[in-house]
Order: structure tokens, then C-alpha cells, then sequence
């Protein structure tokens, strides 16, 4: 029940949605006795739009995120296995096409390949189920697994945790499934503005991981004051930082983590 009312939360809260169902509700009231609130309304939503849209609003609020945990920096230490968090595939479309459809967050799984590659030993986790309300036909660790093994990883390298549908339950499925024993060594995985919400999620859950974030969206603080040439892309990186901060204070609300914003330890 949890997961499908946080479902239609998020599409309510999703910055370009709520600014286009404020049009919408204005439209639907203008013919009615509440005309001066449907025009309101709609001015409202229009000039939300382009705030989302054109301003670096959406920027600021992504930097706080993605720059809480810097790139991951090698000392020698090999590590057990490497846990890729869902998030870069469409399960869908690639159960569609026969093939991995990986998306913007893609660089979750080309740095799967290369930890692999570069640590041998390493068990590579893929966790990840599918997160779709109606007729869910495959899953994400599925789906991964596929595109690891075209790319050269061994099948019997690759571990797969193919219920989780959110990031709390990534973190507690893994756990379960792995059993970590106290001294091993786990990264992981996951695009640098979504760390901070893993991290606290997996340290909730008892599961030490070291942070290896990938998938910037920005080039650092300078994009802060930068705005927008398009606004079809404003509003997509709004809309991004906005879920992972809502994400952020869900969880911390309903103790799923401990911190608001986690940072490094």
C-alpha cells in the first residue's frame, strides 16, 4: 500500500506535473462561477513552468545532492562485490526488444562493467525489480544481467536481487540475500544525486557499503547560477532533484533512514 500511494505522491508532486494540473484544474474552472480563480489558477501554473523550466533552481537543488559524497578514490583495497542499485534500465522496453534498454542513468551499468573488469574477484550484485503499477513483465536485475553478460562479465559472477522496487528495499533485500559478514568490503553503485538517499537507507539496514557514485548530471557549484536554454530541460532536472528530495524526507519521516541528508562518515 506504501509503495503504490508513494506512486501517485509522486507523480502529484513531480514539479512539471503539479505546475500542468494547475492549468489543467484552471481550464476545468473557467467555465464554471469560479473564473477568477481558474485564471489564477492557470497564470499560477504557467509562470511555475517557466521558473521550473528556465531558471537554475533545479541545479541548486540537484548540486546539494549530488556533491555530498566526492568520486570514489581506490587504496588498494580489492573489494568482496560491487552492488548496483536499479535505476538505469527499462525493464519494459528491453523484455520488448530482447535487448537492455538502459536510460540516463546508464552509468550505473558501464561502471559495473569496468569494476569488473578491474577487480575480477568481485561478485557483481545487480538489485532491482520492476517499479511499474500495471503488468509488470521483467526486471531490471533481469534485464542488467543480460547487458553485463553481452559485454563479457561471467554469468556465474553476477548475483541477482529482482524484488526490491524501491531504494529501502534494495538495501534490505540485498542484505538478506548476501548475509555480509563483519570485515568484507562492498561498493556501491549508484548516480551521485541518488547517494546520499542510499547511503542512508543501507546504513538503517545494518549493510556497511562504501560509496561510489557515478552519472553527474552537472559539471560542479559554477551550473548553480546557470539557467536553462531549453525548458523541456529545466524542468527534467527539477523534476529529478525534486523526487530525490521528497525521497529524502519520506524516508526520514517514516524511519526508513536515520538522516535527512547523509553525507560521508
Amino acid at each position: 500500500m506504501f509503495f503504490v500511494f508513494s506512486k501517485i505522491f509522486g507523480f502529484v508532486t513531480t514539479p512539471s506535473n503539479f505546475a500542468a494540473l494547475l492549468c489543467l484544474l484552471g481550464l476545468l474552472l473557467l467555465v464554471t462561477e469560479w473564473r477568477v480563480l481558474a485564471s489564477r489558477l492557470i497564470v499560477s501554473g504557467v509562470v511555475l513552468l517557466l521558473l521550473f523550466g528556465f531558471s537554475p533552481l533545479g541545479n541548486v537543488l540537484l548540486l546539494t545532492l549530488s556533491e555530498r559524497f566526492p568520486a570514489w578514490h581506490d587504496t588498494g583495497r580489492v573489494p568482496d562485490g560491487i552492488i548496483v542499485l536499479g535505476g538505469a534500465i527499462n525493464p519494459e522496453l528491453s523484455a520488448a526488444r530482447g535487448t537492455a534498454e538502459i536510460n540516463a542513468s546508464g552509468e550505473r551499468m558501464t561502471a559495473a562493467v569496468e569494476l569488473a573488469r578491474r577487480f575480477p574477484s568481485a561478485r557483481i550484485v545487480l538489485t532491482g525489480g520492476n517499479n511499474s503499477l500495471i503488468h509488470p513483465v521483467s526486471t531490471e536485475a533481469f534485464a542488467g544481467a543480460q547487458f553485463l553478460e553481452s559485454l563479457g562479465v561471467a554469468h556465474d559472477r553476477i548475483v541477482l536481487e529482482d524484488r526490491a522496487r524501491t531504494t529501502a528495499e534494495n538495501a534490505i533485500f540485498t542484505r538478506d540475500l548476501l548475509k555480509p559478514r563483519p570485515g568484507e568490503y562492498w561498493l556501491l553503485v549508484t548516480s551521485a544525486m541518488h547517494m546520499p538517499r542510499a547511503m542512508g537507507v543501507f546504513r538503517a539496514a545494518g549493510f556497511d557499503v562504501a560509496p561510489y557514485p557515478v552519472d553527474w548530471r552537472t559539471r560542479g557549484w559554477r551550473d548553480a547560477g546557470a539557467p536553462f536554454d531549453t525548458l523541456s530541460g529545466g524542468l527534467s532536472r527539477m523534476d529529478t532533484a525534486v523526487h530525490e528530495w521528497i525521497g529524502l524526507i519520506g524516508y526520514r519521516l517514516s524511519g526508513r533512514s536515520r538522516e535527512l541528508l547523509p553525507g560521508p562518515q
